[in-house]
C-alpha cells in the first residue's frame, strides 16, 4: 500500500533563495496546498513580489550572514510559528574552469552552496529536533554526484551537499526530524543560461523540480532525483569502471553541458548578478 499523503495545510515552510527560479516555482506549488511559506532572499523587491502574488511572506535574507541567517529563522518562528519545514535552495553556480576561477568566485561558492546548508541544516536541527518533528530538504545537484568540466568548485559544494545530507540524515534517525536531498539536471533558470542540452542529460523545468519538492515533503525519502531517471544514470556509471564512465559520459555529451558555457556571453547577466551575491562574506574577507 503506498504511503499516505502527507497534509500540507496549515504547515510553516522556508524556502531560501526563493525569489525567483526553482525556490518561487516551490513557494507557488506549495502554497496552493495550503502550506504557510516564507521566502528568504537577498533580493527583497523581488521577494516581496512573489510572496503577494502567493500570499506568502517575505523576509531579507543573506545566507552567508550567519547571524543574520540565525536571525532570520528566530523571525519567521515570531511571526508564523515552529517551522515545519526548511528547504535549503539558495545556490550559484558562475562557470570557468579552474583555474581562471578567481578566489573570490570559489568564495561565494562556497559560502552560499555550502556553508549556508551546512548553517541552515544545523539551525533547523535545533528547532526541530527537540519536538520531535521536522523536515530538512537540501537542494543539492546532479553535480553532487559526478563532476563536470568547467564548473569544478560548484561540483565540489554539491558533492559536500550531499555528504551532508547523508551524514545528518543517518544523525537523525529515530529523532522525527527528516532530512531529503533534492539532485535536478540542468534546470532552465537564469542559473542555466547559456547551456545547451545533451543526449540522455535533458533539462528539466523548475516546475518539474518544485513537483519533486512537494512530492518529498509529502511523501518523503532521503535522494530524490530529476528527472527520476538521472538514478539509473548515475548507478550505471558508478558500477563500471572508470574509464568506461568517462567515456559513456563523452559519448552522451555530459562533458559538455557546462563548460560549453564558461565564455558564452548569454550568461553575463546572470555571472554579474552572482558576484553580487555573498555582501556578507565579501565584507568578512575585505575585514
Amino acid at each position: 500500500m503506498a504511503k499516505r499523503a502527507r497534509s500540507l495545510t496549515g504547515k510553516v515552510v522556508v524556502i531560501t533563495g526563493a525569489a525567483r527560479g526553482i525556490g518561487a516555482s516551490t513557494a507557488a506549488a506549495l502554497s496552493r496546498l495550503g502550506a504557510k511559506v516564507v521566502i528568504g532572499d537577498l533580493d527583497q523587491v523581488l521577494a516581496e513580489k512573489t510572496a503577494a502574488e502567493l500570499g506568502a511572506e517575505a523576509l531579507p535574507l543573506d545566507v552567508t550572514d550567519t547571524k543574520g541567517f540565525t536571525e532570520f529563522l528566530d523571525e519567521v518562528e515570531r511571526r508564523v510559528g515552529p517551522i515545519d519545514v526548511l528547504i535549503n535552495n539558495a545556490g550559484i553556480m558562475p562557470l570557468a574552469p579552474l583555474e581562471e576561477e578567481d578566489d573570490a568566485a570559489t568564495r561565494r561558492l562556497i559560502e552560499i552552496n555550502l556553508h549556508a546548508v551546512v548553517h541552515g541544516t544545523r539551525e533547523a536541527v535545533k528547532r526541530m529536533r527537540p519536538r520531535g518533528t521536522g523536515h530538512i530538504v537540501n537542494i543539492a545537484s546532479m553535480a553532487g554526484k559526478a563532476g563536470f568540466p568547467g564548473a569544478a568548485t560548484y561540483c565540489a559544494t554539491k558533492h559536500a551537499v550531499v555528504g551532508l545530507s547523508e551524514s545528518v540524515h543517518l544523525e537523525l534517525h529515530g529523532t522525527g526530524v527528516l532530512v531529503s536531498c533534492v539532485m535536478p539536471a540542468v534546470v532552465r533558470t537564469e542559473l542555466a543560461s547559456g547551456l545547451g542540452e545533451a543526449k540522455f542529460f535533458k533539462s528539466v523545468q523548475p516546475e518539474d523540480v518544485a513537483q519533486a519538492i512537494v512530492d518529498v515533503v509529502r511523501r518523503p525519502k532521503f535522494d530524490v532525483f530529476v528527472p527520476a531517471s538521472l538514478d539509473v544514470i548515475s548507478r550505471i556509471t558508478r558500477l563500471l569502471p572508470r574509464r568506461l564512465g568517462e567515456g559513456l559520459l563523452r559519448a552522451l555529451g555530459g562533458d559538455k553541458i557546462l563548460s560549453s558555457a564558461t565564455h558564452s556571453s548569454a550568461r553575463a547577466e546572470y555571472e554579474s548578478r552572482a558576484a553580487r551575491s555573498a555582501p556578507a562574506a565579501e565584507k568578512d574577507a575585505d575585514a
